[in-house]
């Protein structure tokens, strides 16, 4: 009798200990074979976002900078000419970025420029809040050649403001447009400018008047003084995109254009005949092209 009483809780104890098994069991799947599973703080926190994967649609673009932008020395002598611009032009020989992105019509109504000649890096950011109220999916940025034409090699805007400059105006979009793209082009080369312009009576003659003097200043001159001036010229550029892809690889949505500008190897035909140093609409067109094919590839340009 005794024995009949105690089968009972017998039965009940090889069940539990069936179950305790079979409860640690799962236990160790769900954690990964014998590792613990996770506890404490590391247990409650979310998964990384993913990076956010650049848009190569946007519907709308604002476009700053400086005379580039504006298409200045495009269309006649000595004037913006806005409709020829590489960013927003509306120049069918052109077919600037807003015309290629968007199409002749939505470009119209859904771009905007903001540039303005004789812009330098400091003036950006008065841009940028400009360009904001607008809210545009993609912002372009071409500025800095005016930083470094100056009336000599010394009053060059020194690399520490430039680059205090350009951070503060991808500051002030950011705190108003979180999730807006941007498009930096590099600086020109300024010594192409020179060695394709020289040759050139005319755009000599104009060069005189005072266009980029630290650079283009007594052309024909070979000395030791005129060529260390330029090359400190040439030196400063480099510097200049050097900041402006440093800058923008550290925002998750700013694409440098890798160099692609101050490598492209233009001529006389891409050079306003008027003054031998801004783009023609030629030349408008050929950075409309890049910038393109920059805001449409996969992955961005190194």
């Amino acid at each position: 009798m005794r024995n009949r009483r105690h089968r009972p809780r017998a039965a009940v104890a090889a069940v539990t200990a069936v179950l305790l098994g079979a409860t640690a069991l799962a236990a160790c799947d769900a954690s990964g074979g014998n590792a613990p599973a996770p506890h404490g703080p590391s247990a409650n926190k979310p998964s990384p976002k993913p990076t956010p994967t650049w848009d190569s649609t946007p519907n709308s673009l604002a476009a700053v900078g400086d005379s580039i932008t504006r298409g200045f020395d495009a269309c006649s002598v000595l004037a913006d000419c806005p409709e020829a611009s590489w960013a927003t032009g509306t120049d069918s020989g052109v077919r600037s970025l807003a015309t290629r992105l968007l199409g002749k019509e939505r470009a119209a109504e859904r771009s905007w420029n903001y540039a303005k000649t004789g812009a330098r890096m400091a003036d950006l950011t008065g841009q940028v809040e400009q360009a904001t109220a607008k809210r545009p999916e993609l912002i372009t940025v071409m500025a800095g050649a005016n930083d470094a034409c100056r009336p000599s090699a010394d009053s060059m805007t020194p690399v520490s403001e430039f680059r205090a400059d350009f951070t503060e105006a991808m500051r002030t979009l950011r705190r108003e447009l979180p999730k807006t793209q941007v498009y930096v082009t590099s600086v020109p080369d300024l010594k192409r400018l020179w060695s394709k312009g020289r040759t050139n009576p005319l755009g000599k003659q104009v060069w005189k008047l005072g266009i980029c003097a630290s650079m283009l200043a007594d052309p024909d001159a070979r000395d030791a003084a005129a060529t260390e001036r330029r090359d400190t010229v040439q030196g400063r550029v480099i510097a200049y995109n050097d900041v402006l892809k440093d800058v923008c690889a550290k925002d998750l949505r700013c694409r440098y254009d890798g160099g692609a500008v101050f490598d492209y190897r233009f001529d006389g035909d891409q050079l306003s005949h008027w003054d031998w140093f801004h783009p023609s609409k030629d030349g408008q067109s050929r950075l409309a092209e890049l910038a393109y094919h920059q805001v449409k590839a996969k992955n961005p340009q190194a």
